[in-house]
């Protein structure tokens, strides 16, 4: 099911490079987990701190059927930020697909003592 994505810029300026970067990511998500009903990125900068220098955030939401996810990532560069964001995305993403898939089902066990002949 292709999910509906928005990306929202907060205090800096938009760049085509990044959308088309972000897109791409959402593209491999959504490949990955159909799942997804919604996305949802947003960039910008945190509250600042004097002993931290200039930090960059990116956000994730994502609508999940029954579980939200929201993940973010403060990095120096904006597209490291975004790069790990997504990393840690498809990490929960993993998480949570595999929970689901183990959910209810009781896995078969085998009885050693039996005899196979």
């Amino acid at each position: 099911m292709r999910s509906p994505n928005a990306i929202v810029y907060r205090d800096i300026d938009a760049s085509q490079a990044l959308n088309h970067t972000i897109h791409r990511k959402l593209d491999k998500l959504n490949r990955f987990c159909d799942q997804i009903n919604s996305s949802r990125v947003v960039l910008g900068t945190p509250h600042q701190h004097s002993n931290k220098g200039k930090l960059f955030r990116a956000q994730i939401e994502l609508g999940i059927k029954g579980q939200p996810v929201i993940l973010h990532q403060d990095n120096a560069s904006l597209h490291i930020a975004v790069r790990d964001l997504f990393k840690a995305a498809e990490r929960k993403l993993k998480e949570v697909s595999g929970k689901r898939a183990d959910h209810g089902h009781e896995k078969p066990q085998l009885d050693l003592g039996e005899d196979l002949h």
